[in-house]
């Protein structure tokens, strides 16, 4: 009885949700490439593989879950002119997982065959965890690793340095 008084309240704050959400994605519009480029960079540095002191990588691995993150990684990896061919795709999941679902769920997504994949990972099912990522729309995460991109690593690293001290700075 007391969850039928709130379905009302409910169904209204959903409408109001999606509303407010779906003004929003109207306001960003077409992206040019600047934007797209800007995006780009920024979000490789808050989600990509990153050197640290103590081991210096200087590659392009890019991990992420989100289906729609990963589309944009492989539009700014387009824009910046990366071939294909020095793309290698992997995916990540627990192995209580439907794998191969997965799998053919980010091939298709990048647009490549199951049999391009390199190998995935699996993460051992630890029965003591309570995972709340489980079932149809679990899909673990998907990694995009460019080849020879050392110096383009270095290139999107001083990027980010450039937009940090574009946006450090006062007028």
């Amino acid at each position: 009885m007391r969850e039928a008084s709130w379905a009302s309240y409910r169904r209204r704050q959903a409408l109001l949700r999606r509303q407010v959400k779906t003004a929003a994605a109207a306001e960003i519009g077409p992206m040019t490439d600047r934007e797209l480029f800007l995006v780009g960079v920024g979000l490789y540095w808050a989600e990509g593989e990153k050197d640290k002191p103590h081991q210096l990588r200087e590659r392009l691995t890019f991990v992420n879950s989100d289906p729609d993150v990963i589309r944009v990684h492989l539009a700014w990896l387009s824009l910046l002119g990366v071939e294909a061919e020095r793309l290698r795709f992997r995916v990540m999941i627990h192995e209580s997982a439907d794998v191969a679902a997965a799998e053919r769920y980010w091939a298709d997504l990048a647009g490549v065959d199951v049999a391009s994949l390199d190998k995935t990972t699996l993460k051992k099912h630890n029965p003591k965890t309570v995972r709340k990522n489980v079932g149809e729309g679990y899909r673990g995460c998907f990694v995009i690793r460019v080849l020879n991109s050392a110096d383009l690593y270095r290139r999107v690293e001083g990027w980010w340095y450039g937009i940090v001290g574009g946006a450090s700075r006062t007028e």
